[in-house]
C-alpha cells in the first residue's frame, strides 16, 4: 500500500483499533479493585491481559460493521460542505469493503 493512501491507511488503523477491542476480555467488578499494591505480582508478564480470539467470521463481522459506519455517516452528510468527508468515508468504506471481497475470493 502506498503510505500518500490516507483513506486505505486510515480505515484500516481503525478496523484493526476495533478487532484489538473485540478481542478484549470483559473485566468484571470484582476483579477491578484487585489486592493492594504490595501484593501485586511483579515480573515478566504481570500485566499481559487476557484476550479472546476472534474467528475468521467474527472478524469479517467487525470489517463489515465497520465499513457500514462509514457508509451510514457519509449517507448523514448531505450538506455540500460536507461533500470532501463523506467522499472520504465512502472511499474507507470501499477500502473495507475490497478486503471482504479478497478474503472471499472475489476477483
Amino acid at each position: 500500500m502506498r503510505a500518500r493512501d490516507k483513506a486505505a491507511v486510515s480505515a484500516l488503523r481503525v478496523t484493526l483499533a476495533a478487532l484489538d477491542n473485540a478481542e478484549a476480555v470483559p473485566v468484571d467488578e470484582a476483579d477491578a479493585h484487585g489486592p493492594a499494591i504490595e501484593q501485586s505480582p511483579t515480573g515478566a508478564g504481570t500485566t499481559e491481559a487476557p484476550r479472546r480470539e476472534l474467528s475468521e467470521h467474527e472478524m469479517a463481522t467487525i470489517v463489515r460493521a465497520e465499513a457500514d459506519e462509514r457508509l451510514e455517516a457519509a449517507a448523514q452528510l448531505t450538506s455540500p460542505a460536507h461533500a470532501p468527508r463523506a467522499t472520504r468515508l465512502r472511499t474507507e468504506a470501499e477500502v473495507l469493503l475490497r478486503l471482504l471481497d479478497e478474503r472471499d475470493g472475489a476477483p
